[in-house]
């Protein structure tokens, strides 16, 4: 008589847990020891900075004498939130947060699903979306800023061989704000790409594959399949451009320097004119330790509304009726 070997896969043995549902205490031991490193950089690097911040925000330290200097508590934040220059560069940063948060979370989605659909040259039209942005922003400043000279540069030869008005991209308000947009979206645009590009991937081809059965174009495969399926990580790079953009200092800096006259100096240069140009490093901290507050307040906002977009509702049951008594 002979047997049959079963073709069944062997199934892998649970994860042993203690009555509470913890894991057991060896492997939380592990997983303790090996985030240590991880925990030692980040005290070290991130949480230290931050409550030496918190200490100097209440003293008038500056930066050209050692020591804390002179207790003022709440001083400096009261003169932070009555500074009308704090609140024009922090309106600087929203409206570049507002204008190039669309702009790279759609041209993001869209390109990626553009290389995705390309059967020939897909590695090569990934890596030069992406490779932008692993150039240090010194050197794209310096690229853009020749591109952007008058007469000389690139852009302005162009608009004059098509006949259209030159724009002073690098003494106007309006053409500054435009230099810098422009840059941002070369430069950083290769990270949202790279992350929709990834969830593209995770998206079974049975999907689209059925779809093109029951007779589905492609823009429908993309508008009924591709966006929503992509709805987590639409609202992940969404957080993060947020986040970033907030965040901006280094592309304005190195090619406007705040100007002209102050109209696009961000909250972070402000901060870093204060503390390091002005030498008013408490006054400096307290405006830092604001801004921190506000992002904080936006990522826990996001954060909230996040979590009650995903939780499911409970289902709504039919009240039972009632027992008639005979």
């Amino acid at each position: 008589m002979t047997t049959v070997a079963s073709t069944r896969p062997a199934r892998r043995p649970a994860p042993v847990r203690t009555a509470r549902g913890r894991p057991p205490r060896s492997d939380r031991r592990a997983g303790l020891l090996l985030s240590t490193p991880f925990l030692v950089v980040y005290l070290l690097f991130l949480a230290g900075p931050l409550l030496m911040g918190i200490v100097l925000s209440f003293f008038n330290t500056t930066t050209v004498k050692d020591g804390l200097g002179d207790w003022v508590g709440v001083s400096n934040y009261t003169q932070v939130l009555r500074d009308s220059l704090f609140w024009d560069a922090m309106w600087h940063s929203v409206l570049f947060t507002l204008i190039t948060t669309p702009l790279m979370v759609v041209l993001a989605l869209l390109f990626a699903i553009l290389a995705s659909r390309i059967r020939r040259g897909r590695v090569f039209y990934r890596l030069a979306f992406f490779a932008p942005y692993v150039v240090p922003s010194s050197v794209v400043a310096l690229i853009f800023l020749w591109m952007y000279t008058p007469q000389v540069g690139l852009l302005p030869k162009l608009f004059g061989a098509v006949g259209l008005p030159v724009p002073d991209f690098i003494g106007s308000t309006s053409g500054g704000w435009t230099a810098v947009i422009l840059m941002t979206l070369w430069w950083t645009f290769g990270f949202n790409f790279v992350l929709y590009t990834a969830a593209i991937q995770d998206v079974p081809p049975d999907v689209y594959e059925a779809a093109a059965i029951d007779g589905a174009s492609p823009w429908q495969q993309i508008r009924l399949i591709t966006v929503p399926l992509l709805r987590p990580t639409t609202g992940l790079v969404l957080i993060l451009q947020i986040l970033a953009s907030l965040k901006v200092f280094d592309q304005i800096y190195l090619l406007l320097g705040g100007g002209p006259d102050q109209s696009t100096r961000p909250v972070i240069e402000y901060i870093y004119d204060t503390g390091f140009t002005s030498y008013r490093g408490g006054y400096g901290a307290a405006a830092t330790m604001v801004y921190f507050v506000i992002i904080v307040a936006i990522s826990a906002a996001w954060y909230a509304l996040r979590r009650r977009s995903t939780t499911p509702a409970a289902p709504r049951t039919a009240p039972l009726p009632e027992r008639r008594t005979p």
